[in-house]
């Protein structure tokens, strides 16, 4: 999908941020279709011009009691009534229980505003409109704070979040066409990503990149 041909929703109530964040995204060929700072006008929008990604912030201000307006319920809305819509969370939250609880309302990635850069967020755009999911790499590890000095000499901070995903996969035993099935990506790219992955954290076979994740204490994820 070239960048030119994605549409895109924001739901930003930071009217300086919103601003630049539409700014950005038309800067970079994106077609901007919804604007907005409150849960009902965005989904108002959305009805009428569906985007292909929408950048969603979970912490929305509160204008009235019966208003929606929490980020997470917008995940959940989109993903229930537009399922063509792909949403990215942008939150300066990095609560690891926040991440997932929006992983489980259908977010398709998830940012943190304080340390993304504009590149990375087209990057990140163009990837979920792509099919991708993201996950910051924190949401991946059961105690972060036990794990931190294991990761960081492991190489396992070099991974990107795809590398990072099949990381998981491999350590429940799937084959590479298991994993591209789970992944929604092809069998080839699957390889690409086990290649790098050896080479960030030299390991000499899949058994021993298995028993990495597994030390590292990484989620495995369910494999149908």
């Amino acid at each position: 999908m070239a960048d030119s041909s994605i549409r895109v929703g924001i739901l930003e109530d930071q009217q300086v941020f919103l601003e630049s964040l539409v700014s950005l995204c038309e800067g970079s060929g994106f077609e901007v279709v919804a604007s907005c700072s409150n849960v009902e006008d965005f989904m108002a929008r959305t009805r009428q011009h569906p985007p292909d990604v929408a950048l969603v912030d979970l912490r929305l201000e509160r204008t009235q009691q019966d208003r929606m307006t929490d980020g997470v319920r917008a995940v959940e809305l989109l993903h229930d009534f537009f399922p063509g819509v792909r949403s990215l969370v942008l939150s300066a939250n990095q609560d690891a229980e926040v991440i997932e609880r929006c992983f489980q309302a259908g977010a398709a990635g998830y940012l943190c505003k304080m340390n993304v850069g504009c590149t990375e967020l087209v990057e990140a755009v163009t990837r979920v409109a792509q099919g991708e999911s993201l996950r910051p790499l924190a949401s991946f590890s059961t105690s972060a704070s036990e794990t931190e000095q294991a990761t960081e000499d492991s190489g396992v901070r070099r991974l990107t979040p795809r590398e990072f995903e099949v990381l998981r996969y491999v350590s429940t035993g799937a084959d590479n066409l298991k994993i591209a099935a789970c992944l929604d990506i092809t069998e080839r790219t699957v390889k690409a990503h086990i290649t790098s992955i050896y080479r960030k954290l030299k390991v000499e076979n899949r058994t021993q990149m298995a028993m990495l994740a597994c030390q590292l204490g990484l989620e495995r994820p369910a494999v149908g």
